[in-house]
């Protein structure tokens, strides 16, 4: 299923992984599974976990002009592409699209870390406003998030599960909100489908 906002074509891949379509440059964030071989101009990679950092799913759909955005412990261990390593808070141009790493870390679960620096990321593609948001729970940084589409993990365990993910969106408030990790490794599609009942607020997309 591809959902079209505004002439942006958006494919979620399982997981945290998507693809997105504009003007001719193709955008992956976190891509993981990956069945089928693809040119990417862009990659966004959130933190070095193996579900969201995978070099043989880089191999599908990375060449030498890729470019491939990530934190420093991401970055250090590439060996294909243009590497661009952000912190939290950087702004960068990469191939036209402006990016932003925001912060994405856990309160009290140990997976994710405040200190490991990890990272989501605001863009914009044709003056629309997206918001991925790493693996993470509902974090005060949320309070300065500005997007017209989030996406947004629901599984719980390692991440918000739908309850905390709708306070997220409720703070964000998307335009369109689109769940995410869930499905393959951990979560299920009713941690989506309760975060879209409980998001009576925004329009809810579950894509499959």
């Amino acid at each position: 299923m591809t959902l079209d906002i505004s002439g942006i074509k958006i494919k979620w891949l399982g997981h945290d992984s998507f693809r997105l379509d504009f003007l001719g440059k193709t955008i992956y964030i976190d891509p993981f599974q990956i069945h089928e071989k693809d040119k990417a101009s862009i990659v966004l990679i959130t933190h070095g976990h193996y579900d969201h950092f995978s070099p043989d799913d880089l191999k599908r759909i990375a060449d030498s002009k890729t470019i491939i955005v990530g934190t420093v412990d991401v970055i250090e261990k590439l060996k294909i592409g243009e590497a661009r390593t952000v912190a939290i808070g950087d702004s960068i141009d990469a191939a036209g699209v402006h990016i932003k790493a925001v912060a994405a870390y856990n309160l009290e679960k140990p997976f994710h870390p405040k200190q490991n620096g990890w990272v989501g990321y605001v863009f914009e593609l044709g003056g629309i406003k997206f918001y991925h948001s790493g693996d993470t729970d509902f974090i005060p940084e949320m309070e300065d998030i500005s997007a017209d589409v989030a996406f947004l993990p629901v599984s719980g365990t390692y991440v918000m599960g739908p309850k905390e993910a709708a306070a997220a969106a409720r703070k964000i408030m998307p335009k369109v909100a689109i769940p995410m990790h869930y499905g393959s490794l951990v979560g299920t599609k009713k941690d989506a489908e309760e975060f879209k009942q409980l998001c009576d607020f925004c329009r809810v997309e579950i894509l499959s």
